[in-house]
């Protein structure tokens, strides 16, 4: 899925935006549309390639005041992990936030593997070697609308678009890769710390969780070009995947377009976290390989080649539908036209792309099980995943696509420090409940 640039206007922080961007009517709006954001010389983007500037050495921040792993720059390796959780009463799962918290920051910080008596089982799996590597990982943690529902003591703190992901049009879920009472997307620059990292949370929190689906995902490496800017990663339909995505280094914007506020309207525990919406989308490879590279090159709107726009010349261009109202040089079901007609009303429908490509050998119809782990982080679910979704039903891309999984969750808050832990206001706010469960 592609998107192009704007920000959400919704509540008071409408006119927010609006200073930030320096715009005043909407001449002033459709002028300066796509303005924000682009900004690939200067800093790495959340959706630009790995480059191969990387070490096991580097380390993410695990505490903050919101997740890693939402606006941090993509690394090369990644898996979402979808679980059902046994927990039934507050007390339970409470331990079982604590744990997750303590496996989390050991795994993100690096250290020493226990030695244990070596009749026990050992302390860990031993796959990285007795030394764990921070390797840029994170663990980004999320909720889903089941554990809400099951749980009647939870269920008045339910996020209020928190849902369980419906079948769209040319959907084909498969209901053992779909929903989770919580989700964890783990990233890393080696595949294997990612698979580490997803064994430690399995062995160590098996009386809280049984794993549902897992989905890993890569993506290529990219050296930077000569002139320092950093490329989109393609995607497995050769198109870079990422262009225009809201500039993540812009603190200001990703408050108003990624992190939920006060003025949002969500319970109040869940200030500074985000919805989290997955798809496990196949592609149809081998009948895309097929297809002319003008008709490839008009479904998306893009240039394969550089990632342009078909009216301009490098990625970062914006296209100019104004000038193309009959859809001539970019076809007006185009995938990056539909996903955002560059009105002012298509600003409220920005989300922050962050996938990654699976392949997953093949069918049981002997075909390849290649596709996109499409994941996106917004303020307002409704406005953002949804509703783009909703404008790309029956465009000609649904020929070479098919979503199979996935589900919506609920990014929780950041650790803010060594006494925190994730859930914590959750938790906190379930003991304020009357009559809730210990």
């Amino acid at each position: 899925m592609t998107q192009d640039t704007k920000p959400k206007t919704s509540g008071p922080r409408t006119n927010r935006r609006n200073l930030l961007l320096g715009l005043g009517g909407a001449g002033g709006a459709l002028a300066a549309f796509g303005a924000p954001g682009i900004a690939r010389a200067a800093e790495r983007q959340v959706a630009d390639a790995p480059t191969d500037q990387t070490s096991t050495s580097d380390r993410v921040p695990f505490h903050g005041v919101h997740q890693a792993g939402v606006v941090t720059p993509r690394p090369a390796s990644g898996i979402v992990a979808a679980f059902d959780l046994v927990a039934q009463r507050p007390d339970d799962l409470e331990r079982m936030f604590r744990k997750l918290t303590e496996r989390a920051v050991f795994l993100t910080g690096g250290g020493p593997v226990p030695e244990l008596d070596p009749k026990l089982p050992p302390a860990d799996s031993g796959i990285l070697g007795p030394e764990i590597a921070p390797d840029n990982l994170t663990i980004t943690v999320g909720l889903g609308a089941a554990l809400f529902e099951n749980r009647s003591w939870l269920t008045p703190l339910k996020p209020r678009q928190l849902t369980r992901m419906v079948q769209f049009p040319n959907d084909a879920l498969d209901a053992a890769r779909c929903h989770g009472d919580l989700s964890i997307q783990f990233c890393a620059n080696l595949r294997d710390t990612c698979i580490h990292a997803l064994r430690d949370i399995l062995k160590n929190l098996p009386e809280f969780m049984v794993v549902r689906w897992v989905q890993e995902g890569d993506v290529p490496i990219v050296p930077p070009s000569p002139d320092g800017e950093h490329e989109s990663a393609r995607n497995f339909l050769g198109f870079r995947d990422g262009s225009a995505n809201p500039d993540a280094n812009d603190d200001a914007l990703m408050q108003d377009l990624v992190w939920v506020d006060e003025a949002d309207g969500e319970p109040a525990w869940a200030v500074g976290g985000t919805y989290q919406a997955v798809r496990i989308i196949r592609n149809f490879v081998e009948r895309w390989d097929r297809t002319p590279l003008l008709e490839q090159e008009q479904i998306f709107g893009r240039k394969k080649a550089s990632g342009a726009p078909l009216d301009g010349h490098k990625e970062s261009d914006v296209p100019h539908y104004a000038n193309d109202p009959e859809g001539e040089v970019t076809p007006l079901d185009a995938h990056i036209r539909l996903a955002n007609p560059r009105t002012p009303e298509a600003r409220q429908h920005l989300m922050l792309r962050r996938p990654f490509n699976y392949s997953n050998g093949i069918t049981k119809s002997g075909q390849l099980d290649q596709g996109l782990l499409f994941i996106a982080y917004q303020a307002d679910l409704e406005k953002g995943f949804i509703a783009v979704q909703n404008k790309l039903n029956g465009e000609p891309l649904e020929e070479y696509i098919k979503p199979v999984g996935g589900g919506y969750f609920y990014v929780l808050p950041g650790v803010r420090g060594p006494d925190d832990y994730l859930g914590r206001s959750l938790i906190e706010a379930v003991r304020a409940t009357p009559d809730t469960a210990t």
